[in-house]
């Protein structure tokens, strides 16, 4: 960022969000000419909702953190424009999470949207605008690691760093982005908002998956037709039935309704319609040495020299663990974790650290 500042433009992704609107009046401060833009997701029909009994819109994109956004861009004295993306949201997040959950798999929507469209629509559509940057409140940071290679790595707060999401990042979209909370923790980043006098006091965090208004299983029921089918016990033997494998996910042990439990999720037979439990926490069923990595991708854009000692974190909130990564045969990776870990769930992102270097991530297959 030689040039002057004043001569480059930055498109913040706006959510209504104390992270997000502290980003924009960090780089405002700074001297950088800002536009907020806030993006419009898909949600649920409201009708299909209140025909049910409840209503709620999609927490990323609701009237409330529109009016947010709104405000906090008025105070800052920046340019707000909405964009809407409803139909590629419906389709390259809403209905790809679906497909996985009918082939079995458990995905990660968040990984997806911030590569399809933060970082894949919205990246592109700043650019053709003449913006020089995108800006996200993210927990992550970026510097160069050599010459003219851009590293990734934890936001400084342990506990709200958001890196994880980010493994499929590429050098190219690495240099349009910018993560001015990412060196702040969570605490620093409300006090920030009261110094820049940011309506934020009252406002709760969002956790969940934004455009599921409800209970996971009521929305996959809403848009999946159940298929009931046999449970089984890893050994072969028939213990029960169950409502539809969409509806469990490796580990889980709330909802499958049997007795002499608890019973955990240790596997699925798609094919068959069998979902497959364990009766004991420590049974080996649920724990794996090893997994296979599909769709790897390397954030320096090189692939490093294998095998590879690194740390792998198999879901968000885990532990990253030791593990050695070498070359399958095919097009995948293979993972040997030095201690076995439970619940390793296909769909699932695993990511690659190195200290606190994001090296790169895959899918769990």
């Amino acid at each position: 960022m030689a040039k002057d500042k004043k001569k480059i433009k930055v498109v913040v992704a706006m959510s209504g969000g104390v992270d997000s609107s502290v980003a924009a009046a960090l780089l405002k401060k700074e001297g950088y000419p800002v536009v907020g833009v806030f993006m419009k997701f898909w949600f649920t029909s409201p009708k299909l909702l209140e025909s049910e009994g409840g209503h709620d819109f999609n927490r990323c994109c609701s009237p409330d953190s529109e009016r947010r956004a709104r405000m906090v861009a008025k105070i800052l004295g920046i340019p707000f424009y909405i964009f809407n993306f409803e139909k590629e949201f419906k389709k390259r997040i809403v209905d790809e999470f679906l497909r996985g959950y009918k082939e079995g798999i458990t995905p990660n929507p968040c990984v997806i949207c911030n590569k399809e469209i933060k970082f894949g629509l919205l990246l592109g559509k700043a650019l053709k605008l003449n913006a020089d940057f995108i800006a996200t409140g993210h927990y992550a940071r970026v510097s160069f690691l050599e010459k003219d290679i851009l590293a990734l790595y934890r936001g400084k707060d342990k506990n709200k760093d958001q890196s994880y999401f980010l493994w499929q990042l590429n050098q190219a979209k690495l240099k349009r982005i910018l993560f001015p909370v990412g060196v702040y923790t969570k605490p620093e980043v409300r006090k920030l908002a009261e110094k820049f006098k940011l309506p934020f006091k009252k406002v709760p965090e969002s956790m969940e998956i934004c455009f599921v208004p409800d209970k996971l299983d009521d929305f996959l029921k809403r848009h999946l037709k159940p298929k009931p089918g046999l449970i089984m016990t890893a050994e072969g033997k028939e213990i029960g039935r169950h409502q539809g494998l969409p509806f469990y996910t490796i580990g889980q042990r709330k909802g499958i309704e049997l007795s002499g439990g608890p019973y955990y999720v240790v596997g699925k037979n798609t094919k068959k319609n069998i979902l497959i439990v364990a009766s004991m926490l420590k049974d080996s069923a649920l724990w794996s040495k090893s997994l296979t990595a599909k769709s790897v991708n390397w954030i320096s854009g090189k692939v490093p020299k294998m095998p590879l000692k690194i740390h792998a974190q198999i879901r968000y909130g885990h532990k990253a663990v030791p593990a050695v990564i070498s070359k399958s045969q095919t097009t995948n990776y293979k993972l040997q974790f030095i201690q076995p870990q439970r619940a390793v769930t296909p769909g699932q992102s695993v990511v690659f650290y190195r200290g606190q270097e994001l090296v790169g991530g895959g899918i769990i297959c």
